[in-house]
């Protein structure tokens, strides 16, 4: 819903055995939206395109100031040329989205460090709300991934970028990498 109150979403399948199965498992189950869930999303799919097109402009700009300075490392974003996903991204997307990730130099503590000074991105893991959120996977989402082909890098640090000024954010970003 874009304000960090609902979770929604859609099964799509071509499959005719598994929209069977689908079908299924839904009746079973009763896997329906109540109706306040529903009235939240009615209600953030109202904003939802102006909201994206600010995600994806602060993005933007925040990935330009990332990729030259000295602290990082590597941004993965797909809206970057030299992102894996890059390619699919422009077939499937109208803009490449308010997710950014990115690797420091100096190794875990310093992301942890980077996480810890911002004023204006707050430490957390929801995603997709209007508010810009910073996390250090290795510590939080992907804590129990430790050890395992899912590990992240020790030195990530993601960003679920908001509509705030991108101004402030840029500078927040750049007072917490030092």
């Amino acid at each position: 819903g874009g304000h960090s109150d609902v979770i929604g979403g859609a099964l799509v399948a071509t499959d005719a055995a598994l929209i069977e199965r689908l079908r299924f498992h839904q009746n079973a189950m009763g896997a329906i939206a109540g109706p306040f869930d529903s009235w939240l999303v009615l209600r953030g799919i109202k904003t939802l395109g102006v909201r994206m097109d600010r995600h994806c402009a602060n993005a933007r700009a925040i990935v330009d100031v990332l990729i030259n300075h000295p602290s990082v490392v590597q941004v993965m974003w797909p809206g970057l040329a030299m992102h894996p996903g890059h390619e699919v991204a422009k077939r499937q997307m109208r803009d490449f989205g308010g997710m950014i990730s990115f690797r420091v130099s100096g190794g875990e503590q310093h992301a942890v460090d980077v996480c810890g000074r911002t004023t204006v991105f707050t430490l957390g893991e929801s995603l997709g709300g209007v508010e810009s959120l910073i996390e250090h996977p290795g510590r939080m989402t992907h804590a129990s991934a430790a050890g395992s082909p899912l590990e992240v890098p020790a030195d990530l640090i993601r960003l679920s970028v908001g509509i705030e000024t991108v101004e402030d954010l840029v500078a927040d970003l750049e007072q917490a990498l030092g």
